[in-house]
């Protein structure tokens, strides 16, 4: 029994501890903080009615949804999206997702704040772009260039690994009368934003797996004067771990992008040509 009192004291200790009295439009409440940062949540329980506030300095605002002629306000959206800048429209007003959307407003916004609740909230961006490539790991005897073109998704947490993505890859290489050479490739790349703010990003492209189909026409003389014939198609899958560099600048309700691939390829034999890999394009948030 004593000790059923002891713990029964403790727990009530740290409940009064954790309560905090706030004086809110001329009311004083007593109030339980979640999520505390830049931003705070406060809500506490009024006679069977959950009540929830916004803190941002000494500013205290209440979250509300009121109901006129049946139809719910929900103007707790509008005060929570001018706190947080995020899209408001699927949250609810409930402890999980008010907590939720302030968890990840200050782990983005402060950068001492450690989440305690936020988990990996994948995201997705859809891109398309066009370039040029020599594609320098196959025979390319005048080190000719060719048009580009494809698409990308890329799967992003804003969270708690905002500097790390992955990225699917699918692009078409176009061969010419000069040059017939084309290759589909589809490849699996992990990126790391070493440089990472509001506005754009700088990363490292790494790709790791990439499943390669070439068709090629050619006939060249090489250094002894000897005529060369290469006809044939054929696919194959590589693990490249080709190295690149790009950049996403945010513009409109998306990015435009800037990739510089397969700088060099640790696993690939080059023809003896400097890699030139170059696309632009723009990618939107899903």
């Amino acid at each position: 029994m004593k000790y059923l009192l002891i713990v029964l004291s403790i727990f009530l200790t740290q409940i009064s501890f954790s309560q905090q009295s706030y004086s809110v439009n001329g009311e004083n409440l007593t109030l339980y903080p979640e999520a505390e940062g830049n931003l705070t949540l406060l809500w506490n329980s009024f006679d069977g009615n959950y009540r929830y506030f916004i803190k941002k300095g000494d500013e205290i605002v209440e979250l509300k949804n009121t109901k006129v002629d049946g139809d719910y306000q929900e103007e707790y959206k509008d005060v929570l999206r001018n706190y947080t800048g995020s899209d408001t429209s699927k949250v609810k007003l409930t402890k999980a997702d008010l907590v939720r959307a302030v968890d990840a407003y200050n782990v983005q916004n402060d950068a001492s704040y450690v989440s305690k609740t936020t988990s990996v909230q994948l995201k997705a961006r859809l891109g398309v772009f066009a370039g040029i490539s020599n594609y320098p790991y196959f025979v390319n005897p005048d080190n000719t260039s060719l048009p580009q073109f494809g698409v990308e998704l890329e799967i992003i947490d804003d969270v708690k690994l905002k500097r790390h993505s992955m990225a699917l890859l699918l692009r078409h290489i176009l061969g010419n009368n000069d040059y017939d050479f084309s290759s589909t490739q589809f490849s699996l790349n992990y990126r790391f934003k070493f440089v990472k703010t509001e506005t754009f990003d700088i990363y490292v492209n790494t790709k790791f797996a990439d499943f390669v189909h070439i068709s090629q026409d050619l006939s060249f003389t090489d250094g002894n004067g000897e005529v060369t014939n290469i006809k044939a198609s054929g696919s194959e899958f590589q693990a490249p771990f080709g190295i690149g560099i790009g950049t996403d600048i945010a513009l409109g309700n998306g990015y435009l992008t800037f990739l510089y691939q397969d700088i060099f390829a640790l696993n690939l034999n080059d023809n003896g040509e400097f890699s030139i890999d170059l696309v632009v394009g723009y990618k939107w948030n899903l």
